[in-house]
């Protein structure tokens, strides 16, 4: 079966690669003050750089609030009698999770809980008796800050969409699989294999329910787990989903849909990651046509958006790269998905490296600037 990319939105367009999981950082500590000869008076120490693991904070939010990306102490005061007071420490809001290393790899630490901070740039010393009463300027470095990430990919679907038997046909992962929702409570990680030895990881995550934004179910577990991946495969069943009796039936749009919402309303960012849907049990009676007919709906999804409830309609309706068919009981369509993955990631690296390329160009460019 031939793939379709499915089409832009007429309404919105959505850009992929947006998501940030690696930032570049200049920061240099404050000068030193001078210090007071006459007196023997000590300048104050310049400010030191801090990074600081904080709530609600995104890469993203650091980078387009701060786009020069440079950090710097405050100076110290220059003594006016005994010591001059020290200059004023900058604090870096960063996200938990973070490890930050030096330009060339080496790490410095890791933020795991809110509140976790590491000084990455000191202040220059006042100047005193021992430098000529002279100041020292402060350290200055290129830092990252990295999200660590638990997996390449990370399956995204509401309960018993077929997650763990997708991830048992393309992986060597053993998750516990049941007729019944809620199989997975904690991620389970496959590694992809290929054949010249390239391995990629697949995050199972916690399935969602409708309202998860809200922390219903095991959502705030689930959707901290999500940023910790790369891109994410949206998992749906092609014959809709029903999580209880009494629960309302969504069909494979409106799951589609709803799961794009709750990404959302908890954190918007997360839609910037490129997305593969997965259309799974392809096996099952009238597949075929669900299928047609969600890909219809998809090409134009503001002419279906009547289908949801008004609060549950996203700001923006998901792009995905592909739209790919299969059955996770069956194998069909399973070396195909895991080939479009790997050219999915070989992409996102491709345009990575690029634009690390262009920002240190860029440097240079500033540098040669600066001397002439």
């Amino acid at each position: 079966m031939q793939l379709e990319m499915v089409q832009l939105s007429r309404v919105v367009f959505r850009k992929y690669g947006n998501f940030i999981d690696n930032l570049r950082l200049y920061v240099r500590g404050g000068s030193g003050g001078m210090g007071l000869q006459r007196l023997g008076g000590k300048g104050g120490d310049g400010g030191d750089v801090w990074v600081v693991a904080a709530k609600d904070i995104t890469l993203k939010r650091i980078k387009d609030k701060f786009p020069q990306k440079r950090f710097v102490g405050g100076v110290g005061a220059n003594s006016k009698a005994l010591k001059g007071e020290k200059g004023e420490s900058k604090e870096i809001l960063a996200p938990v999770g973070i490890t930050v290393t030096f330009d060339d790899g080496k790490i410095i630490g890791h933020l795991n809980t809110e509140g976790d901070r590491l000084m990455v740039a000191k202040g220059g010393r006042g100047g005193c008796m021992y430098s000529a009463f002279q100041p020292s300027r402060g350290k200055a470095k290129l830092i990252r800050l990295d999200l660590k990430l638990i997996a390449d990919f990370g399956l995204v679907g509401f309960p018993n969409a077929g997650k763990s038997s997708l991830l048992t046909a393309m992986s060597n992962a053993t998750p516990e699989i049941a007729s019944y929702p809620f199989t997975t409570v904690r991620p389970h990680i496959g590694k992809l294999m290929y054949k010249d030895y390239k391995q990629i990881s697949v995050a199972d995550l916690p399935g969602l329910i409708e309202g998860a934004h809200l922390n219903k179910g095991m959502g705030h577990v689930f959707l901290k787990h999500i940023e910790r991946t790369k891109q994410l495969l949206y998992v749906v069943d092609v014959c809709g989903f029903q999580l209880a009796s009494k629960a309302p039936f969504r069909s494979a749009f409106e799951t589609v849909q709803l799961l794009t919402k709750e990404l959302e309303l908890y954190k918007e960012e997360l839609l910037l990651k490129p997305a593969i849907l997965v259309v799974n049990k392809m096996d099952l009676t009238s597949a075929e046509d669900k299928l047609l007919e969600l890909k219809e709906q998809l090409q134009k999804p503001e002419d279906f958006s009547d289908l949801l409830p008004d609060d549950m309609i996203p700001k923006n309706f998901t792009t995905f790269k592909q739209v790919v068919p299969i059955s996770a009981s069956t194998g069909f369509g399973i070396d195909n998905l895991k080939s479009l993955i790997r050219e999915s990631l070989d992409e996102e690296a491709e345009n990575a490296t690029e634009a690390v390329h262009e920002e240190r160009l860029q440097e240079l460019r500033h540098q040669v600037q600066q001397r002439s």
